[in-house]
C-alpha cells in the first residue's frame, strides 16, 4: 500500500533526523523564551511579559508547520510505502534514548506526521499512540531538577533566606529579614508546635522559580521523616520596585488552585521537564499530569497525554455521551460523558439569528482566550481535530442535534464517529442552575456568595482587557472551589475596543415610553444602565448584585478601566486569599488567618 507524501525515495534515518531537528529547534526556542522571564520579572515589564505569553503560544504550530514543509520539499518523490513509515519510528526512538525531553519529542512527532498520513494510520505501528521511552528518574546536564537545603547551623530561618538568595534576582529585596521572619512565623502557626527535625530532615526547592503576571514563585517540599510539607512563596514588586515574599503557600490544595486552567500558563526554564511535572505531582497528587505540562506551558502533551487518559477511560466505563445539562447555546453544540468531568464542545454550522458572526470568529475568540491572562475567570479549553470516537457510545438525542445543528462537522466510519473540530473543557455546574439550586434550599449565604462572585468574574476580566459580551447566569459556571467562572467566548472582546455609553435623554415623553430605541446603537456600544434589566431580573438576585457590585451598572467602572488598561496599567490578581497575604497580616500579629480558610 502506496502514502502519497511528496517523500519518494527518501531515506528513513534522514527524515527521522528532519523530526528530530525539527523539534530540537522548538525546545530551543521554547526554553529560550522562558530564561528570559526572569529578566522581565526583575524588570518589571509587565507588558513584555503578556507578549511573550501570547507569542509563546504560536511557537509549536510554527515549528511543526515547518518541518512538515521540509519533509514534502526536501525529499523527492510521492510515495512511501509502509514499512518505511515503521523505520522511520523506529529510528527516531533511537534518537530519543539519551533525550532530555523525549515525551515532547514524541508528540512533536506525531504532530508533524499526522499531517501528513490519513487516518486509518493513526495506530502504533506509525505514531506514538502510546509512549515509548520512560521518563522516570530522568536527570538533565545542566543542573539537577532541584536543590536540597539543610537546616543545620544557619537553622530554619537561614535555609528560607538561602532559598530566596539561591534565585539569584538581580533587584534588591526591600526587607528580606522581614519576610524570612515572616514565613518562617506562618509556617509556625500552621503547624501548630514545630515538629523534632528527624535526621532526613532536608528542603527540596525546584531549580526554576516559576513566572507569571507579576509574580515569581518559588515551589518546593520540606521532608522530615515519613512527612512531607509542600510550600509556594510568591515574590512580587512593592511600589518601589523592591522584592518582597508575599505569603506562604502551605496546603497542596491551594498550590494547587496555582495550576488552575483558568489562570495563565507559567514560564518555567526546564532542561527535564518530566522531572518538573513528577516533582509537582508528588506535591500535587491529584492534579492529573496533563493539566501540570498544560500548565508549563507544554500545551501539545498536556492534550496528547489527557487523550491518552481520555481513551483509556472508555475502554473501562459504559455510559453514553448526552448533552450538557442546562440551557442549550446558540453557537456550540455541547455534550458530555457523565463519567468524566468534561464536555465537549462543537461549532454549530446555523447560528442563532441573534448571532452575527461565522465559524472563523468563534476559532478567533478561542484562541485569543489562551493569548491574555485569564486571572483565575475563564475556562481553558483544548482544542483537537479529527477525534475519533465510538460510534455506539453516543445518545440517540445526541446523534439527532448533530445531525440537525452541524452535519458538517462530523463523519461516520464505520463503528467510529468522527469529529473534525471540538473544544474540550473541565465540566462546571451552570450558574443559573446553581442559583436555582441555592433558591429552592432557601440558601441565602450560598446564594450571596455565587452573586457576588459573578459580579467579581466581570469585574477581573474587565481589569484584565476582557469584556465577556454575552454575561448571562448561563455563560458562568461555578467550581468546586465555589469561585465563578465564565466560559462562553463567542462575544468576548477586549476592553479597549468597547464603547461604553450612557443612555442619552429621551426627546419626550411619549418617546421615553414608546420602548423604542431613539439613539444610534453602533456596533461595538455598551450601555452598563441596561445590564440591570436583562440580568437583574429577580427581586433577590437584584438586591444582591447592587449590594456588592452597584457600580458595574454605571459607565464609570467601565469607562475608568478602559483609562487604567491605555495608560500601561497592569492590576494585580492574586490566585490566594487577599488576607493570607502578609502585608495584610503579618505573621506576628494575633488573628493570623488560618491558611484552610475557604475561598
Amino acid at each position: 500500500m502506496k502514502i502519497s507524501l511528496g517523500l519518494y525515495g527518501a531515506n528513513a534515518h534522514q527524515i527521522a533526523l528532519a523530526l528530530i531537528q525539527g523539534f530540537n529547534k522548538h525546545y530551543t526556542l521554547f526554553r529560550q523564551t522562558c530564561q528570559e522571564a526572569k529578566r522581565r520579572f526583575e524588570k518589571g515589564d509587565w507588558q513584555d511579559v503578556h507578549r511573550a505569553v501570547s507569542e509563546r503560544i504560536r511557537f509549536y504550530d510554527d515549528r511543526v508547520d515547518e518541518c512538515v514543509e521540509r519533509l514534502r520539499g526536501e525529499f523527492d518523490g510521492e510515495n512511501l510505502d509502509d514499512a518505511t513509515w515503521q523505520q522511520i519510528k523506529l529510528l527516531y526512538i533511537g534518537l530519543l534514548l539519551n533525550h532530555k525531553q523525549p515525551e515532547l519529542a514524541e508528540t512533536f512527532f506525531n504532530s508533524v506526521t499526522t499531517k501528513i498520513l490519513h487516518r486509518t494510520y493513526f495506530h502504533n505501528d506509525f505514531i506514538f499512540v502510546r509512549p515509548t521511552i520512560s521518563t522516570e528518574n530522568l536527570e538533565g546536564d545542566e543542573a539537577p531538577t532541584y536543590r536540597s537545603y539543610y537546616a543545620d547551623i544557619k537553622g530554619l530561618r537561614g535555609a528560607i533566606r538561602e532559598i530566596v538568595r539561591d534565585f539569584n534576582w538581580q533587584r534588591p529585596f526591600a526587607d528580606l529579614e522581614r519576610d524570612v521572619n515572616y514565613v518562617y512565623q506562618a509556617i509556625r502557626h500552621y503547624l501548630q508546635e514545630m515538629p523534632r527535625r528527624e535526621d532526613n530532615f532536608q528542603i527540596q526547592v525546584l531549580g526554576s522559580a516559576f513566572y507569571r503576571n507579576k509574580a515569581a514563585y518559588i515551589i518546593g517540599k520540606a521532608i522530615n521523616g515519613a512527612q512531607e510539607y509542600p510550600f509556594t512563596i510568591p515574590v512580587l514588586h512593592d511600589q518601589d520596585g523592591k522584592l518582597f515574599l508575599d505569603t506562604v503557600l502551605l496546603d497542596a490544595w491551594r498550590i494547587g488552585l496555582l495550576f488552575s486552567l483558568s489562570r495563565a500558563y507559567f514560564m518555567v526554564d526546564m532542561e527535564v521537564p518530566s522531572s518538573y511535572v513528577q516533582f509537582l505531582r508528588a506535591i500535587m497528587p491529584n492534579k492529573p499530569r496533563s493539566e501540570i505540562y498544560i500548565m508549563l506551558g507544554l500545551g501539545k502533551q498536556g492534550k496528547t497525554m489527557f487523550f491518552r487518559d481520555f481513551i483509556y477511560h472508555l475502554h473501562h466505563s459504559q455510559d453514553k455521551f448526552i448533552m450538557a445539562p442546562g440551557i442549550r447555546g446558540l453557537v456550540m453544540l455541547v455534550f458530555t460523558l457523565p463519567s468524566y468531568p468534561y464536555v465537549f464542545k462543537i461549532i454549530k454550522d446555523v447560528f442563532g439569528s441573534s448571532k452575527d458572526m461565522d465559524r472563523a470568529t468563534v476559532k478567533k475568540k478561542f484562541m485569543m482566550v489562551k493569548q491574555v491572562d485569564r486571572v483565575g475567570r475563564m475556562a481553558d479549553t483544548l482544542e483537537f481535530s479529527n477525534v475519533m470516537f465510538p460510534l455506539a457510545r453516543f445518545s440517540a438525542e445526541v446523534m439527532e442535534e448533530l445531525e440537525r445543528l452541524a452535519p458538517s462537522c462530523y463523519e461516520i466510519d464505520g463503528e467510529q464517529l468522527i469529529i473534525k473540530h471540538l473544544y474540550i473543557e473541565r465540566r462546571m455546574e451552570p450558574l443559573n442552575i446553581h442559583l436555582e439550586r441555592m433558591n429552592r434550599a432557601n440558601n441565602l449565604p450560598g446564594m450571596e456568595h455565587a452573586i457576588k462572585e459573578y459580579g467579581s468574574a466581570i469585574r477581573e476580566l474587565a481589569q484584565a482587557n476582557i469584556f465577556p459580551g454575552d454575561m448571562l447566569w448561563k455563560n458562568f459556571g461555578i467550581t468546586r472551589y465555589g469561585r465563578v467562572v465564565f466560559y462562553d467566548y463567542d462575544e468576548i472582546e477586549y476592553m479597549t475596543d468597547i464603547n461604553f455609553r450612557k443612555i442619552p435623554p429621551a426627546p419626550d415623553f411619549e418617546t421615553e415610553m414608546s420602548g423604542e430605541v431613539w439613539y444610534g446603537v453602533a456596533r461595538n456600544d455598551v450601555f452598563p444602565e441596561e445590564f440591570a434589566t436583562f440580568l437583574l431580573s429577580m427581586p433577590l438576585v437584584r438586591k444582591l448584585f447592587i449590594k456588592h457590585h452597584k457600580d458595574l451598572l454605571s459607565t464609570t467602572f467601565w469607562q475608568g478601566a478602559q483609562e487604567k488598561i491605555r495608560n500601561g496599567h497592569v492590576e494585580d490578581f492574586f490566585p490566594y486569599p487577599e488576607e493570607l497575604r502578609f502585608v495584610n497580616c503579618p505573621p506576628e500579629q494575633e488573628g493570623l488567618p488560618s491558611v484552610h480558610a475557604p475561598l
